[in-house]
């Protein structure tokens, strides 16, 4: 199940983010970039490799100064503030710090030491985060032998001892196997259920389906944020359609240089393509006349069929804006 809560009106942003820009000598990692993140949301950070996001949320978390704008997280500046906002959040690096050498449950006694939670509650916080995380039959094994799955819900549980308001994920089902990612965004959706906001970045696509909102970097630059449904009804108006041909490649080429075509690329098997809409659109693409030109350049058309537009859609579109 998504989770598409969206902010009312009334609510206070627990992150705000204005002009926000981290500069590294002549290079500019983050530009100008602004937004809110409200409440119990569950907010995506998408993007490729060197686009800004893990910068973005070190910035967020207090381990950056921004060259330039200005945030708040919890309500306190990240500059001026940043000790106050380190306990109210929780941080899960891309790298997260478990100790090999430790036992699941040695590295969540030390991890509640360092957010100093308090001895009176704590081994009720362990036994929540063991069965939260699933880790209940696994408190004796040493991480290193844990799969990347079960390392990734104990870097979560880790993060998770002091109860925070906010989440922070950088990255965390990089490197997992598509069964352990499907776990482990079961996992989000728990804590979100129960009120905690989660700011999670990743450069799967699929996965941003699952979240309340989105933002796509690309070189630093935010070029858009909202819901999933949103972005598809703003950026991509024209029909869909998915396409069995052969040879493949050369159909995904010849598709790309139509005029009236937004874009054409592989997806799985066939071709995807999107018909560019209203001014941008002067021809009238159908499945007819899209088989007809394909064929007229001896590429097989075996069928044509109408597509469900994805969020990989969108960011293929601003990326070549």
């Amino acid at each position: 199940m998504t989770i598409e809560r969206l902010p009312e009106s009334s609510s206070e942003a627990i992150i705000s983010v204005r002009g926000l820009t981290k500069r590294f000598g002549t290079f500019t990692a983050v530009n100008d970039v602004s937004f809110d993140v409200y409440p119990g949301e569950v907010v995506g950070y998408l993007g490729p490799n060197g686009s800004g996001k893990t910068t973005t949320i070190r910035m967020l978390c207090g381990l950056l100064h921004p060259s330039a704008g200005t945030a708040k997280v919890v309500g306190r500046d990240i500059v001026h503030e940043a000790e106050f906002i380190k306990r109210q959040i929780g941080y899960m690096s891309q790298k997260f710090a478990l100790y090999d050498d430790l036992t699941v449950m040695e590295n969540l006694r030390f991890y509640s030491g360092v957010y100093e939670v308090p001895r009176e509650v704590e081994q009720q916080r362990l036994q929540d985060v063991l069965h939260m995380a699933g880790l209940e039959n696994h408190t004796g094994a040493f991480t290193r032998d844990l799969s990347g799955g079960w390392r990734q819900r104990l870097a979560l549980g880790c993060a998770l001892l002091h109860q925070p308001r906010l989440l922070f994920l950088d990255e965390p089902t990089s490197g997992v196997d598509p069964v352990a990612r499907r776990e482990f965004w079961d996992l989000i959706y728990q804590l979100a259920h129960r009120g905690t906001t989660i700011f999670v970045t990743t450069h799967y696509m699929d996965e941003a389906e699952h979240c309340g909102r989105v933002g796509f970097m690309r070189n630093g630059t935010l070029m858009a944020f909202d819901a999933p449904r949103a972005l598809k009804s703003r950026f991509l108006h024209g029909a869909a359609w998915s396409i069995d041909a052969t040879p493949l490649l050369e159909a995904v080429d010849q598709l790309s240089k139509l005029q009236g075509i937004a874009q054409a690329r592989l997806h799985g098997d066939r071709a995807q393509v999107i018909v560019a809409s209203g001014e941008n659109n002067t021809v009238e693409w159908t499945p007819q006349t899209l088989a007809s030109n394909l064929r007229a350049s001896n590429i097989a058309v075996n069928s044509i069929e109408p597509a469900e537009p994805t969020l990989e859609d969108v960011f293929t579109l601003l990326a070549h804006e």
